[in-house]
Formats: structure tokens, C-alpha cells, sequence
């Protein structure tokens, strides 16, 4: 038996950075390391091929235990977050169905979400709460308007069925600069002030230590095309208006601090989710303790995550499926306090009971099944990770900084810097949706071949639909989705097709085997993105045979794959033999000019903007 003291491995001696980057150097050959292996986030965070013990140098908050001052490793020690569904209040007793439905398979999270306008009373929360347990079960309450005026109400309603209000947890989503955010005025308040009001509500829920009456929807940045870096500054400038507007209005600090909740997105980047959620917390933890707190459990960032809706499609719909349970698992690995995952097919339908069940059970997976709610900072100690974490730091700091410069919170939004950094930021993206720098699987990369919507879907599912105000006082956001050009160009098609048939790509594969088979595929999978019916082939003998083909299936678009060096022959072939197809070459060969000068003017490559050809093809067939 090996002595007990003997350390593992000691027979693989240690390996130092220097010596790793040199086998890296000869193994690259001479190619630039900086552009060959390291890639940059949409937040210009350069990612490294490896990272060492030596990265975390100079990383203070490493020292610190989960549940402790500054809370990076997590509010609590244990990792524990709650798995919460919000039900839509019509009818209040149906609502209460539904709500001890799901609270029997999973949820111990609720979301109640009312109609605009609503303002639920005593005798309504006895029926929409009956059987309900507050003291096991947290609440929510969502008012998209803003209008609901819960806090009293729901207080009265605890303390009259005796609870220990210190085991209570709610909260309601009242935010009035996200209402600002998205409809252009910050109140029409009948002479009281948004802040004036949100002070009452504050003081209504004050006998409640876990009800959070103040609520930042961070998640509207998210969901609008910003940035993570965006996202978590621009939530944390927003947190920090509420407090300096109601410590203006007598609130301290403290309190002010205790009683805000955070709303955020998580997309589809993995690691820099995890890392966001745990640089949001650091830096929250900073800025309330330099309010001159006292207590610290006041500076935790108490963060509810939604996933994002900005990534997700209508097409295809259930690879939002995986895109949400790596989301998921990113925001329980970040620490989130509780999590909602919406339904695969939420943004273009009311959500089934299949859905929803999926929905659940993918949190339930990330518990029963992986047991990530039984290990603390489950990221923590990640080199790539920590290191991430104190880079996204490092620059939502800088924005954070930026926006207080320019005034705050308000005032930056009434310049319009925070729209501008988010429309940049989405513009940006859209840009790289388009030419597939970014891809959004089965929609601008690897379509679904057969896919075909019949339904009459809204056109605000495929446009953004803004909610500002006739007298909007600024510009405001308006949340998007990634996929949405792709989507309205490729339903056009469908709806297109029901009436005149489905325009056709064929194939005409010829010559070097290798390439026409490559340049098929990629052919094929570029026209599929617009809903065209591609029609793949193993080779022609001749073009004559290829074109004859391509007239007998009723082609409108004739693509040529082959190899670079074969294009100007097969090129000089087609041309006197075409009749109305539109001719396309695959590829990007060197003497494009001499193919051109024969008559080719199509060319479809990886450079391509898929979103602007298409159309262009679309619009040359009258779709």
C-alpha cells in the first residue's frame, strides 16, 4: 500500500505556462495565436485557449464562503434556488387551481400574472391564495401596467391567517423606470410622483421582512438585443436610481436596498451567464455597502432569471427545448434565486399543458438528476470562469460608471444613450445573424428541410412590437427576437407556396466529387433558410444532363457546385443552355470576374449575407 503522505501523480511533472505556449507555437506553425485561438465576446471579452492557477492573481473575492459578504459564491450556502411558473390570473379561482396543480409537481415558486388594470382586494386574494401555504411556498405578483397596489393588501391578508411573517417570501413587480423604459413616461400618477407611490408601497410591505415591493426588469435590455455587460449595468444604474430617489424621499438605504429584486434574462452564451450572475452580486454587494449599510444580508442581489426570449424561434420550436436547459443551467450555476423557464412555444402561443410540463421537469432534471442544488458555487474554482467573472466585472463597472456620469439612471435614458448602447448592441447582432458569424440553429443554420407553417400566425410574432406611449417623453426599447427577419421571410415562402407551389433549388452537381458534394450541402442548407424546396443530387455526367433535370422539376434557381478551378468550363456550358432559371455558382472562386464577364451574377458563400441574397432571390421570384 502507497504511503498515505505520498502525493498522486508525482511521477508527471509540473508543466509551466512558458512550456505550454511554446508546443501552442509550434503547433500553430506560424499562424497569428491572438486570431487564430483566442475569440471575442459580443462584450469584446477575449476568451483564452486554456487558463491556469496563475489567472486568479489578484482576485480578492476568491477568499470569500458562499453566503458571505460580497455574495459572488452565492447568497446562501447552499445553492438551492426555487423553480417558479407564473399562471395568468383571468379568473381568480381558476387560477387558484392551477396553482395547487403545479405546486403538487415540482413548483414552490409562483408568478401570479393580472391583467392590466387589476387590482385585486382582500375576498379576491382569499380565493386566488386559498390553500396555498405562505410560509412554504414563495408568491409573486406580476402587474404589467404597474397599477397594482398589492402591498397593504397582501400584508393584511398574511398577518389576518397568522403567519410568522419572517418565513414569508413574495414579491410584486412594481417598476416604474422599466415602465419608463418601455412606454416613454415615467408616471401619470394624479399629482403624486412614480417614487412617491412606490414609497408607499414600500412601506405598505414593510412588516414583511421577505416581501420585495421594488422590482428591476433588467430583462427588458436582455430581451431587447443587449449585451450581458449591458443587461447587468444598466439593471444595477437602474437599482441605484431607486435608491437614491426614495432615500431622497426619507427611506434609508437599507431598507430601500432589502426590498429590490432583480428580474434578469439568461441566453444562450453558458459560461458568461454563470459569470454574470455572479459579477452582478459582487458589484451590487459594493455599491449598497457604499451607502454606508451596516448590515450586509441588505447588500445581497436577490435575482430572479427568466430565460430569454431573444434567441428563441418559431420556427422549429422545439430546439428552444435545449436552448433553455443550458440557460437553466447556467442561471443555477450563477446562483439565481429562483428561475422560470418558459415554454418552448411561449412566444407564439398560449403555452400547452405539455409545454409547461416540459418546462418544469427541466429545472427538475437540473435537482433530481444532476443534484445541482446539493453542492456550493458549483462554478466556483473554474479558472475560466472566475477569471470571466471578474472581466464582466471589470466592465459593466465601466458602463455602470458612464451612466452615473451622464446624470443617472433617468437622465441617461432621457439622452438616450442607454437605448442607443442597446440598439447598437442588437444591430450588431442582427448583423452577424445575417451572415451567420452567429447562428441561430434552424433558422439561419441547419433549417429544418420539411418544416412548413400553414397557420395564420400574427405579424407582431415576426415584428417588434413596441408598447411606447402616444406622448412618449423618450425613445423607448422595444424587445426583439433574433430570428424574426429569418422567420417573416421564410413564413412569406409558405404562404407563398399554399397559392403558386414552392419555389425549387436544384442542385446541378458536377465534376470534382469532393467539392460539388460540399458545396451541395452548403448550398442546399443556405436555400432552405428561405423555405425554398432544395433538391440535392449525386452528379451529372454533363451540364446538358444536369440542366435537362433541373427544367424536368421545374426549377426556378439552378445552383452549380463544383470546384473552384472546373466553375469558368461548366460556366461556359450552362450559359447558352439556360432558359429562365436564375443561375447561381457555389462559391467564391478567385476568377469570379471571368465568370461574371460569361454571365453568372449570383454567387452564394460564407461570407454571404444570407438575409440580404435570400430576400433578393425572394423578390426576383415575386414572393
Amino acid at each position: 500500500m502507497a504511503d498515505k503522505n505520498e502525493k498522486l501523480f508525482s511521477e508527471f511533472p509540473p508543466i509551466s505556462t512558458l512550456q505550454w505556449e511554446e508546443v501552442i507555437a509550434a503547433d500553430l506553425k506560424g499562424k497569428d495565436y491572438e486570431k487564430t485561438l483566442v475569440w471575442r465576446t459580443n462584450e469584446k471579452i477575449p476568451a483564452r485557449p486554456y487558463y491556469r492557477g496563475e489567472n486568479l492573481k489578484g482576485l480578492e473575492f476568491l477568499d470569500n464562503a458562499p453566503g458571505k459578504f460580497p455574495f459572488v459564491r452565492g447568497n446562501e450556502a447552499l445553492n438551492n434556488w426555487l423553480i417558479r411558473q407564473d399562471i395568468a390570473v383571468n379568473d381568480y379561482a381558476e387560477a387558484n387551481i392551477k396553482a395547487l396543480d403545479i405546486l403538487n409537481k415540482g413548483v414552490n415558486s409562483l408568478g401570479f400574472v393580472f391583467v392590466c388594470g387589476t387590482n385585486p382586494c382582500q375576498d379576491d386574494l382569499q380565493v386566488l391564495l386559498n390553500g396555498i401555504h405562505l410560509d412554504a411556498v414563495e408568491v409573486n405578483f406580476v402587474c404589467p401596467c404597474g397599477k397594482c397596489n398589492l402591498a397593504e393588501t397582501f400584508t393584511e391578508y398574511v398577518k389576518e391567517r397568522g403567519y410568522d411573517v419572517t418565513k414569508v417570501s413574495a414579491s410584486i413587480t412594481k417598476d416604474p423606470l422599466g415602465k419608463f423604459v418601455l412606454k416613454g413616461k415615467l408616471c401619470n400618477c394624479n399629482g403624486e410622483t412614480a417614487f412617491e407611490k412606490l414609497k408607499k408601497q414600500v412601506d405598505g410591505g414593510d412588516a414583511i421582512p421577505g416581501f420585495r415591493t421594488i422590482a428591476v426588469n433588467g430583462k427588458t435590455y436582455g430581451n431587447s438585443g443587449a449585451s450581458i455587460v449591458q443587461e447587468l449595468a444598466f439593471s444595477l444604474a437602474q437599482g441605484v436610481e431607486y435608491i437614491d430617489k426614495l432615500t431622497d424621499l426619507g427611506l434609508s438605504a437599507e431598507k430601500v436596498a432589502s426590498k429590490i429584486k432583480f428580474n434578469l434574462s439568461v441566453s444562450n452564451n453558458y459560461f458568461m451567464e454563470i459569470a454574470k450572475l455572479r459579477a452582478g452580486r459582487l458589484l451590487w454587494a459594493q455599491i449598497v455597502k457604499a451607502y454606508g449599510i451596516r448590515n450586509d444580508d441588505s447588500a445581497r442581489m436577490i435575482v430572479h432569471v427568466e430565460t430569454a426570449t431573444f434567441n428563441k424561434t418559431v420556427y422549429d420550436p422545439y430546439v428552444n427545448m435545449l436552448r433553455t436547459q443550458t440557460e437553466a443551467m447556467s442561471a443555477a450555476l450563477g446562483g439565481a434565486h429562483s428561475i422560470t423557464v418558459l415554454p418552448f412555444d411561449a412566444i407564439f402561443r398560449d403555452a400547452s399543458s405539455f409545454s409547461e410540463r416540459i418546462a418544469r421537469n427541466q429545472q427538475i432534471l437540473l435537482k433530481e438528476e444532476s443534484n445541482i442544488d446539493k453542492v456550493s458555487d458549483p462554478a466556483g474554482g473554474s479558472y475560466y470562469i472566475e477569471n470571466l467573472t471578474a472581466s464582466i466585472a471589470d466592465r459593466v463597472w465601466k458602463l455602470f460608471i458612464e451612466v452615473q456620469e451622464k446624470g443617472g439612471f433617468i437622465a441617461s435614458l432621457r439622452e438616450g444613450f442607454i437605448q442607443s448602447q442597446v440598439q447598437e448592441m442588437a444591430n450588431s447582432r442582427f448583423m452577424n445573424f445575417a451572415s451567420r458569424r452567429e447562428n441561430i440553429l434552424g433558422i439561419n443554420q441547419f433549417p429544418n428541410f420539411n418544416e412548413v407553417i400553414t397557420d395564420d400566425l400574427d405579424r407582431s410574432v415576426f415584428e417588434a412590437v413596441g408598447n411606447a406611449a402616444d406622448d412618449a417623453e423618450i425613445e423607448t426599447l422595444k424587445p426583439v427576437r433574433g430570428a424574426m427577419a429569418f422567420e417573416a421571410m421564410r413564413y412569406k415562402t409558405d404562404k407563398y407556396a399554399q397559392i403558386h407551389g414552392r419555389p425549387k433549388a436544384f442542385m446541378l452537381t458536377i465534376g470534382n466529387l469532393a467539392m460539388r458534394k460540399a458545396r451541395a450541402q452548403f448550398a442546399c442548407n443556405f436555400f432552405a433558410v428561405a423555405g425554398f424546396e432544395v433538391i440535392d443530387n449525386n452528379g451529372f455526367e454533363t451540364v446538358a444532363e444536369g440542366l435537362q433535370a433541373a427544367h424536368a422539376a421545374g426549377a426556378a434557381i439552378v445552383v452549380l457546385c463544383s470546384s473552384d478551378e472546373e466553375y469558368a468550363e461548366w460556366v461556359s456550358q450552362i450559359i447558352p443552355l439556360a432558359e429562365n432559371e436564375i443561375l447561381v455558382v457555389a462559391g467564391n472562386p478567385a476568377n469570379r470576374p471571368e465568370i461574371e464577364a460569361a454571365g453568372v451574377k449570383n454567387f452564394i458563400h460564407v461570407r454571404s449575407n444570407l438575409l440580404e441574397d435570400l430576400s433578393g432571390y425572394q423578390q426576383t421570384l415575386n414572393i
